[in-house]
């Protein structure tokens, strides 16, 4: 039935009339402002976040918009700190130049990762891989140059130092009997207390060369004990050498291998020193 009379004049809606709740595009003029204070609650579909939607931000400045695009990227402007913890302690932020992770609170900065991958941008090279149970690996030219092995470390191509050292290693005798152990070091000594017999044990593996140097040292009341080697060390001429029998008298020998240990070359490096 069409309306008789004049119609009524148009009344603006206050957001007190609103009870359900549910505001379109539709009811909104374009034109219309809305108090921020407002909008607690209220659910945002734009595809733009900018500080003037967060209330505790007072007065931005135009520059310090952060937006959302549809896929759900959050950018921030360059200087501006993406912070976590209770005192901002870590900051994630681009400063113009470069991208910053800082951890400036107590504790550690902790990266966990079954595994674990470096890389460049494209995700084309690896600077760095580690494997959970596995190796640590560096890379130069996204080619492994140094990785972490169950033993130690594999350098592959040439290896620089400015300085290099051997580890050093005392072992002793027990029940006629002393090992060398290749895994613990490059240098020994023993200082006899018994005649005994020797085993090297832990050599690498066979294609892997290994060379160590041990220094046997009579007792001081010149007892000439005496050293039985072992049967896979081949000595020039076939003969083992025969120790020095004076009170303190120190023999170094070298031993070599490259098979694994089957096979070891002994030399005498030197004799009666003092």
């Amino acid at each position: 039935m069409p309306y008789i009379g004049n119609q009524p004049a148009p009344q603006n809606v206050g957001s007190d009339a609103i009870t359900d709740g549910s505001i379109v595009n539709a009811d909104i003029n374009a034109s219309a402002a809305i108090d921020i204070s407002k909008l607690n609650g209220v659910t945002a579909t734009a595809t733009e976040l900018n500080y003037n939607d967060i209330t505790t931000l007072g007065t931005v400045e135009a520059s310090k918009v952060v937006t959302a695009d549809a896929n759900g990227d959050v950018t921030f402007p360059d200087g501006e700190k993406l912070k976590l913890g209770t005192s901002g302690d870590l900051e994630l932020y681009h400063d113009g130049s470069s991208s910053i992770l800082k951890d400036g609170g107590t504790g550690n900065l902790i990266i966990q990762a079954t595994e674990l991958q470096i890389a460049n941008a494209g995700n084309t090279a690896n600077y760095i891989r580690a494997f959970n149970g596995g190796a640590v690996s560096l890379y130069h030219n996204n080619v492994s140059k140094l990785s972490t092995t169950s033993v130690g470390a594999d350098v592959t191509g040439e290896f620089i130092a400015d300085s290099y050292n051997e580890t050093y290693g005392a072992v002793t005798s027990s029940s006629n009997a002393t090992t060398v152990d290749c895994e613990a070091g490059n240098a020994f000594s023993h200082t006899l207390t018994e005649n005994t017999t020797f085993t090297f044990s832990n050599p690498p593996a066979s294609g892997t060369a290994y060379s160590f140097s041990i220094e046997i040292i009579q007792d001081a009341s010149a007892s000439g004990f005496t050293v039985t080697w072992p049967s896979s060390v081949d000595w020039p001429s076939a003969t083992a050498p025969t120790l020095t029998a004076t009170a303190s008298a120190k023999d170094v020998f070298v031993f070599t291998t490259r098979d694994g240990g089957t096979n070891w070359y002994g030399f005498t490096a030197g004799q009666a020193l003092g």
